[in-house]
């Protein structure tokens, strides 16, 4: 009996200890609302992970932060949101990073065609040294870089013809992102480029606004873009990061505890969105042919060829970003390619 009542004391000390060290923990967390931005709909990787966003900053701070996610461009295009986020009405978005070259120059380096091999090497530099450093650029400018996210690795889709080389863009309307290295690279490929949010994309493929764009595999699934769209040829040209951006004005505002929270839940989320981008990118291509796609791999000599033809629109921008940072941009991913290698180089020693 006496042995029943010590167990039962213990456990008591121990559920008032928990109780306590629970409220001390949530002791310098708020009741917020918190307004999550993107262009993405729900069925696309960056709004289910936005969703998992939210259900991890509940969960953290015992449920007085909650997290409204606004899909499908509902708080306006992207360059609005940023400057809603700078003006501190929008607390946060995720966006592709290269659309911040507006406000930072640097982030351009993001839409360099044929930088990343694989996803795994892209992941290496921008959550290294290199991508926190960009990610810093963006303090000066009312925004704060919390991790990336990703779009992936884009292809082109048309409904004209299948792009099995260089010369079937010619002439071409393509809608692109909204940023200048973008609508130069497409120009150079010999295509018309038309700068659109991603919202309207369906809409102007729909009406032969345009003949087509370039998209991740999950993003011509999860948006339907297969019900307008004909022909989906594998170039692999651009890996796009996103950014998951703050707005500075409020971030200033929390707790340290309330920074943790919601960077560890930016960076939980950040590894389960990019695992449901890796496993629903493998799974559509099926999905594509199924409704009806023609799909092809561009050759490797005229992969080469678009890169050849984008040269001097890299040469370009280089000069405007600076030479040393874009050096060590492919310095970062030749160390990332070379750490990728040993293990496979030890292994047949």
């Amino acid at each position: 009996m006496q042995q029943f009542k010590r167990q039962f004391l213990a456990a008591a000390v121990a559920t008032v200890a928990a109780v306590t060290f629970s409220g001390a923990a949530f002791a310098q967390v708020k009741e917020r609302t918190l307004k999550f931005a993107m262009q993405n709909s729900a069925g696309s990787a960056q709004y289910d992970a936005a969703i998992k966003f939210a259900d991890i900053v509940k969960a953290k701070s015992g449920g007085k932060i909650k997290v409204n996610v606004f899909g499908g461009g509902a708080l306006g295009k992207d360059t609005a949101v940023v400057s809603a986020m700078q003006g501190g009405t929008i607390d946060l978005c995720v966006m592709n990073s290269s659309l911040l070259a507006g406000v930072v120059k640097e982030m351009a380096l993001y839409d360099f065609p044929f930088v990343f091999a694989n996803e795994q090497e892209a992941y290496t530099v921008v959550d290294g040294a290199f991508g926190k450093k960009l990610h810093a650029m963006l303090e000066s400018k009312g925004l704060v870089g919390l991790s990336y996210w990703e779009l992936g690795f884009r292809h082109f889709h048309n409904s004209k013809r299948p792009i099995a080389k260089l010369e079937d863009l010619q002439g071409l309307k393509i809608r692109v992102i909204e940023t200048p290295i973008y609508v130069d690279f497409m120009r150079a490929m010999g295509a018309n480029p038309v700068p659109l949010p991603y919202p309207e994309l369906y809409g102007a493929l729909e009406q032969g606004a345009v003949d087509g764009g370039t998209q991740p595999v999950i993003n011509m699934t999860s948006a339907k873009l297969y019900e307008v769209q004909k022909y989906f040829s594998l170039t692999g040209h651009m890996y796009n990061p996103q950014s998951v951006i703050y707005s500075k004005k409020i971030w200033d505002g929390f707790s340290a505890e309330e920074k943790k929270l919601l960077q560890d839940a930016a960076d939980e989320a950040r590894d389960y969105q990019r695992k449901i981008s890796r496993e629903r990118n493998a799974a559509g291509i099926a999905e594509l042919k199924a409704k009806g796609m023609q799909i092809n791999e561009l050759p490797a000599a005229d992969r080469a060829k678009i890169k050849e033809k984008a040269q001097p629109v890299v040469d370009k921008y280089t000069k405007q970003i600076g030479e040393p940072l874009v050096n060590e941009l492919y310095a970062a991913v030749d160390k990332a390619r070379a750490a990728a290698a040993a293990p496979a180089a030890a292994k047949k020693k």
